[in-house]
């Protein structure tokens, strides 16, 4: 492991909307026998829970990915906190078939959230996907409250993504609100404790897993979550094209994939590390051996003392790596 972590590259790739409140996705490259990997945790979560990241991004340089069952996947477009004919817009630039639509974020009122919604279903129409992300924002009737006003004004959702922060929470919403429920954080939480007891419970809670190659550790580790039984939907946590190669070969390998991943979120970033770019087409991504040659790193650099501060970051994530019992 010491030998990939030196070989790191710090990147900072502006975003073409504010998102999870950055405007830049920073992060650090990592080369090793079987390629590069992405470390890229959010600036605010601390060093023990930026672990599992810089184990996936060791686990993508020196392991090859497991062997693909399909060669490509379906993945939705994602629409941020953006006015409706913006969100109409890049909806029907994408191709996909189906949308995440973030709600309850500070910056936007319900009564937005809505009229982003029918501004996404009007380009979508009634064969289009719509699904929700609202990132533990909500109390449980708040999340009752909008999901059927949802409803009423664009017809089914196809899934709303972490509404409460407990299972306790979201096994209510999905009660009163007649509205399949995913979950997202509460993934990487059960996926500390996987116990019987715990997986039954989330099993009882959710009707959908939402994982994502670097909180989890790995592509491996994101797709042992198929084992519990729920259908997964593997996604992004806004990677550069490195990281989205990743995503890309965990649901590849997966032998089902019941709903759309939310793995098209290259269209965020305004800039990225490499040419080759995993980009969706028609609303698919092709499966690629191995993560593409970061060869526009150079461009994307940060600037000093932003690179210093991930090079320190990254050196003590990797002693706390080194000590981990599966490090």
């Amino acid at each position: 492991m010491a030998a990939v972590v030196e070989t790191a590259v710090p990147f900072a790739v502006p975003l073409r909307h504010r998102f999870r409140g950055v405007t830049v996705r920073e992060g650090v490259l990592l080369r090793g026998p079987a390629g590069w990997g992405e470390f890229a945790p959010f600036r605010e979560y601390d060093d023990a829970a930026c672990v599992p990241w810089l184990r996936a991004a060791v686990d993508s340089a020196t392991r090859p990915w497991p062997v693909p069952v399909h060669d490509r996947v379906p993945v939705n477009t994602i629409v941020p906190v953006v006015a409706p004919d913006v969100a109409a817009a890049e909806v029907a630039a994408s191709g996909c078939r189906t949308a995440k639509v973030k709600v309850a974020d500070v910056r936007s009122t319900p009564a937005e959230d809505l009229d982003r919604l029918r501004a996404v279903h009007e380009v979508l129409g009634p064969q289009g996907h719509i699904r929700l992300d609202a990132n533990a924002a909500w109390t449980v009737d708040e999340a009752v409250a909008f999901l059927k006003a949802a409803q009423d004004a664009i017809g089914e959702i196809e899934y709303v993504e972490q509404p409460c922060q407990s299972l306790a929470e979201l096994t209510e919403v999905r009660r009163r609100a007649a509205v399949r429920v995913a979950a997202d954080e509460s993934i990487r939480l059960t996926a500390e404790d996987a116990r019987a007891s715990v997986l039954e419970r989330l099993a009882d809670s959710v009707d959908v897993a939402i994982v994502k190659v670097g909180p989890l550790g790995g592509v491996r580790a994101a797709t042992r979550v198929a084992q519990w039984g729920l259908p997964v939907v593997v996604s992004s946590a806004v990677d550069t094209s490195v990281g989205l190669a990743a995503g890309v070969a965990a649901a590849a390998s997966l032998p089902e994939l019941r709903h759309a991943c939310g793995l098209g979120t290259r269209m965020l970033l305004d800039g990225d590390v490499s040419r080759v770019q995993v980009r969706p087409e028609d609303g698919w991504l092709p499966w690629f051996p191995a993560a593409p040659e970061p060869d526009l790193r150079d461009a994307v650099r940060p600037a000093p003392a932003d690179a210093q501060w991930w090079q320190a970051r990254l050196r003590r994530v990797a002693a706390l790596l080194g000590a981990a019992p599966n490090g």
